[in-house]
């Protein structure tokens, strides 16, 4: 008999047997190939399942084998690589390889929907419809010319074309409710791609476009690194151009939503091709259309967010992930794998090119270019006849502050304002205030499920949790003693908005943060306003140190230096360096030369000299220096293994178990930490404890990451505690 074996979306970290359909002859069960779904019963449910082998038996009895329900694909749905890729990722980040194959795959096929190869939205008449002459419906003059103009042509009209002739959806549902005309997806024809001409390139960017285009048609990985403006997006540009003139794809991550419109609009500008975009702000049937575009080969470029590395090309020549350094590219949750590491192993199964690009890379990134594995490219200029911003500190201790702000600092927005330049503000902390307490009794707002204070939100008069996302009303009076006496304490983007606007009241200020830029296309219509040059101050987190370009900015502020200077995460000072100089970097990108404030009560700390007098490449030197002692990742490998429950000593005692076990099974060359309570114990309502582990080297890792998930699947715990392993974590 042919056994099935098929990788559910479930937790079980297994493959589950199926005998074929009943309806399957022997010969066409054996004729299935990996990568096609299957519609299959699951407990009371019934699922789509992907193929992973076939086999001439089961560990189960026969008489115990559920037959699949239905085949779903004719073809894989993933290609080779990309099911290779998911089998890689399932085992390096110890994660089902059900639920990784379901990540890879759009909503719309997750659900177990058939494959719609066209993606354009048309309109065309039913057979009913087909048999009405010319003229028909005259008296609804509305419904007769939408009829008319689906009566010119045979095949269906996109919709694109109708609303250019001003025929409305209202006429065409009309045609529908009569049985005349269907909604249809037709599939596009595949168009060459045009590119125009680029920019000119400077002696530092020529080289390094030249050494990453030799490894074209093969596989090497490019670390492309250059200061903030320095023109790395060119470089890409024109690598690009190189693979679609050789008919090959290129795929682009960016780390944010944000970044996409910008993105897109640089390279719409740059080629006529079908570029597509994938990230979560997109409709199921947007994304879908998209995926269906690049799997097929019909688009020529595709832009996403981290799920985007999962994305089909039919022809792979090109990976390119933006801002390599930046945390969104790693998952927090679910399945916990990071974007950019997952394209670096992609591009060598695809066998082309991945070029990681950043001003500020990874201590990770440097260490394998150092170690030889990464060709490294530099860009230590800035394109054009742009410079580098000056940088100093700004002492605050014993000024008066207003809303965060010190007089030096105002006098400095002011100054840019009246000069005709433009000022941005870094403040990471949203909401007026980060805390509301009572004058009188020293009651604190502090949120009911988690370890946290509740940040006040003056606009909305609400209390907010940043971590759980719990809202109260701002209340009136003290809830304990019922005072009025209450205080904020500590500033907010709103409230350092309100002084602003205050203080330069002829002047917009616009307010970057989650709360302000709602909606996919909320930051590009900020940019394309700000891009307009005209005075004006930014203020925002750091949904602004992500990319974005301002040519106008002359003078970058960070309003409080010292909220970044002590962590007690290891990664800490490499995050701060990171930050820091990304904010910088906003400043002086034109012909304007650019000026960065840092206010600090601090202005000696180490740290904060360190980014005063070195470049990012001298204090990541200094940084890696410090880890390999420590023997910290990039020269070690950490894991973690987390528990989460309702009781705060069953989490800790489950992991105290596991560890016993797992040192009683052996643990050469594994250092262990815990367990102990997380950073924040308590979130939303459930206590959390964690266990590092510390290897020298990556197979010793992956080892004990399969050990302990072994141990721990087969450890007795409560029914409602939970547990995962994070690989390379980035969250301590």
């Amino acid at each position: 008999m042919t056994v099935l074996r098929l990788a559910v979306p479930t937790p079980l970290r297994r493959l589950f047997d199926y005998l074929p359909p009943a309806d399957m002859s022997a010969d066409q069960a054996t004729a299935l190939e990996p990568g096609v779904r299957l519609q299959v019963p699951f407990g009371r449910r019934r699922v789509s399942a992907v193929l992973v082998e076939r086999a001439a038996d089961s560990e189960l009895p026969r008489g115990q084998l559920k037959p699949a329900q239905e085949l779903l694909d004719e073809r894989p749905i993933l290609p080779g690589q990309l099911l290779a890729l998911c089998h890689w990722a399932a085992d390096y980040y110890q994660h089902p390889i059900g639920e990784v194959l379901s990540a890879a795959l759009p909503q719309h096929l997750r659900k177990g929907h058939p494959r719609q190869r066209g993606t354009i939205k048309c309109w065309r008449l039913t057979r009913r419809g087909m048999g009405l002459p010319e003229g028909a419906l005259s008296r609804s003059p509305r419904q007769a010319e939408a009829l008319a103009a689906l009566q010119q042509t045979e095949a269906a009209v996109p919709v694109d074309a109708l609303k250019s002739r001003d025929i409305g959806a209202a006429a065409l549902r009309a045609l529908a409710e009569k049985g005349l005309a269907e909604r249809c997806l037709d599939e596009p024809g595949f168009t060459a791609p045009h590119c125009h001409p680029g920019l000119g390139l400077n002696a530092d960017q020529q080289l390094a476009l030249d050494g990453i285009a030799i490894t074209a048609g093969g596989f090497a990985c490019h670390l492309l690194e250059g200061v903030t403006g320095s023109g790395k997006t060119e470089v890409y540009l024109q690598l690009i151009a190189r693979e679609l003139e050789a008919g090959r794809q290129a795929l682009v991550l960016v780390p944010e939503i944000g970044l996409s419109p910008q993105t897109l609009d640089r390279f719409k500008a740059r080629f006529d091709a079908e570029i597509v975009v994938l990230h979560s702000g997109l409709s199921e049937g947007e994304r879908y259309r998209a995926w269906e575009a690049a799997a097929a080969g019909r688009a020529h470029i595709v832009i996403g967010t981290r799920s985007a590395v999962f994305t089909p090309l039919a022809r792979p020549g090109l990976i390119v992930v933006d801002e390599e350094h930046d945390g969104s590219y790693k998952q927090q949750d679910g399945f916990r794998y990071s974007a950019r590491d997952v394209a670096v192993k992609r591009a060598q199964l695809e066998g082309c090119p991945v070029v990681l690009g950043s001003a500020t890379p990874a201590l990770e990134s440097v260490h394998n270019a150092r170690q030889g594995r990464y060709h490294h490219h530099l860009l230590p200029r800035r394109a054009g006849s742009a410079r580098l911003p000056a940088m100093q500190a700004l002492d605050i201790r014993q000024q008066p502050l207003q809303a965060g702000f010190a007089p030096p600092l105002l006098q400095a927005v002011g100054d840019t304002l009246a000069a005709g330049n433009q000022a941005l503000l870094f403040l990471n902390r949203r909401g007026y205030a980060p805390s509301l307490q009572c004058h009188d009794c020293g009651w604190l707002g502090e949120c009911e499920h988690c370890d946290a204070r509740l940040t006040v939100h003056l606009r909305r008069r609400q209390l907010r949790c940043h971590h759980c996302s719990a809202v109260t009303a701002l209340p009136a009076q003290c809830p304990q003693c019922h005072s009025r006496q209450l205080l904020t304490s500590g500033v907010g983007t709103e409230q350092a908005e309100q002084r602003l606007r205050e203080e330069f009241p002829r002047h917009p200020v616009y307010r970057v943060d989650s709360d302000s830029m709602r909606g996919r296309h909320a930051m590009q219509a900020l940019a394309q306003q700000v891009n307009r040059g005209d005075p004006c101050i930014l203020l925002g987190t750091q949904m602004l140190t992500k990319g974005h370009h301002f040519p106008a900015v002359s003078l970058v502020a960070v309003v409080d230096a010292d909220a970044l200077l002590f962590s007690a995460d290891f990664r800490g000072e490499e995050r701060m360096a990171q930050l820091l100089t990304q904010v910088a970097g906003r400043a002086g990108r034109a012909e304007t030369p650019g000026r960065v404030i840092l206010q600090t009560h601090h202005p000696d700390h180490p740290a904060l000299q360190a980014m005063l007098c070195q470049s990012y490449a001298e204090q990541a030197e200094g940084l890696l220096a410090q880890r390999r002692g420590a023997g910290l990742p990039p020269w070690g490998q950490l894991l973690m293994v987390r528990a989460d429950s309702a009781d705060a000593a069953a989490g800790e005692a489950f992991l105290d178990q596991l560890r016993g076990q797992f040192e009683d099974s052996g643990a050469a060359g594994c250092q262990l930490i815990g367990p102990l309570p997380s950073p924040m114990q308590r979130r939303q309502g459930r206590y959390r404890s964690q266990l590092l582990v510390s290897t020298r080297g990556r197979p010793a890792a992956r080892a004990a990451a399969a050990r302990l998930v072994q141990l721990a699947e087969n450890l007795r715990r409560p029914r409602d505690l939970n547990w995962f392993v994070d690989v390379d974590p980035t969250e301590m």
